[in-house]
């Protein structure tokens, strides 16, 4: 007997077909019916699993967003060390890169997205991460050494497209910009006078 696909496959299904078309056309351009034409089911089928293209959005943001909350979940539980936060921006590069879809489709369509639920959500995964790398008690130079790191790992995923080489290599090679800003924040910090 053939094996029926899972409730999760079909889950998984709409929401990699939507984010294609987000992508491709924009989230504000993107209909349910084409969502439906392109798994080649119902509207019908479509509404058992998500009622809106916002709730496939939201889905998908939760999913994704599971291993960044649990990192920050983590890191909260940590010591406020240099070696703390290196660990914090190891483990939030490998999660965004396991999101990557996701977070070009976020970049790509900032106007729409901020008015959005998962809009709000990413704000705020985004400020506990800003917090977990800064040190408030440091100078302004030091914070936002610390704040640019996290944007570092963003922008590199844009600006990596334009540069030749091995995807690995590449990623590798933004994760160590943010990490020697994170040491340059924490050798200023270090520094200072008492």
């Amino acid at each position: 007997m053939p094996r029926q696909p899972r409730r999760t496959d079909t889950r998984r299904r709409i929401q990699d077909v939507a984010l294609d078309l987000f992508a491709e056309q924009g989230y504000e351009k993107t209909s349910l019916r084409e969502i439906a034409e392109r798994l080649d089911v119902t509207k019908a089928a479509l509404y058992y699993h998500f009622k809106t293209k916002e709730d496939i959005l939201n889905s998908v943001a939760d999913d994704l967003g599971g291993p960044i909350d649990e990192l920050i979940a983590w890191a909260q539980a940590q010591p406020r060390t240099l070696a703390t936060r290196r660990e914090v921006m190891r483990r939030y590069s490998d999660a965004l890169w396991g999101a990557e879809r996701l977070f070009r489709f976020v970049q790509e369509n900032q106007a729409t997205v901020r008015d959005l639920t998962v809009g709000q959500a990413i704000r705020v995964r985004m400020n506990a991460l800003y917090e977990l790398l800064k040190d408030s008690e440091a100078s302004m130079t030091a914070q936002v050494r610390s704040i640019t790191a996290l944007f570092a790992v963003h922008a590199g995923m844009f600006a990596m497209q334009n540069i030749d080489g091995d995807p690995e290599d590449q990623r590798a090679a933004i994760l160590e910009v943010a990490l020697d800003l994170l040491a340059q924040a924490d050798a200023h910090v270090l520094s200072r006078p008492v």
